[in-house]
């Protein structure tokens, strides 16, 4: 089956609070047959059309709303569908990003200054069963020295108050979890950095993207 044939069956959502680029990648995806592609402004549009019961064999989103923060979006999509077929559409290419994208198992990473073509490609990877993140995603993990053990949403959570200085008992009353949850997240942290110390987690998550410096 063409390229074409498989698009002309799919539901695409495309979140974005910029016109141009909602209506660039709208004629994209037209141009390769896309039969049915709905445009959304905010996030809070496309959760409120999710939960009338209608739902997308792919969501093309920003990160940048103005309502809803792009990784929120994420978790609400997945929340309410884990299966969901996200490809992530950003301006942004620092480490940290990519970093936190990955901890959320996103389909696909294509950069806006790319080929407008790579979203179809991102397409056609995700339905052979594989992830696309596009090339300069690559090189830029590359460089960072990526590997499989990404520290996960909440264990990254836990990172960002461990770095704020916050003790085990304070960030559990935050997160509304036990201590033991969170000693438990802080030895996952440790293990998957192979940090010795606090002042080494924090470096070495600096140095891997998981953090901003000057946090």
């Amino acid at each position: 089956m063409s390229v074409k044939d498989i698009l002309s069956q799919m539901k695409i959502a495309v979140v974005d609070d910029h016109d141009l680029i909602r209506e660039g990648m709208n004629a994209v995806l037209m141009s390769y047959g896309a039969g049915h592609v709905d445009k959304y402004s905010t996030a809070t549009a496309l959760i409120s059309a999710i939960d009338t019961g209608l739902l997308y064999d792919f969501y093309i989103i920003d990160l940048e709303l103005p309502d809803i923060d792009g990784f929120v979006l994420i978790e609400k999509i997945r929340a309410r569908m884990p299966e969901a077929n996200i490809i992530v559409s950003t301006i942004h290419d620092e480490i940290w990003t990519l970093r936190r994208l990955l901890s959320k198992n996103v389909n696909a990473i294509v950069y806006k200054s790319g080929d407008g073509r790579e979203i179809v490609f991102a397409i056609e990877e995700i339905l052979q069963g594989r992830r696309y993140y596009c090339d300069e995603v690559m090189k830029t993990l590359k460089m960072a020295e990526d590997n499989s053990a990404h520290p996960s949403t909440r264990e990254l959570e836990v990172l960002q108050y461990i770095a704020l200085g916050k003790t085990s008992r304070e960030i559990a009353a935050i997160m509304f979890v036990s201590d033991n949850t969170v000693e438990a997240h802080r030895k996952a942290l440790f293990a998957k950095l192979g940090a010795v110390n606090v002042a080494d987690l924090i470096m070495k998550a600096i140095n891997k993207g998981y953090l901003k410096k000057g946090i």
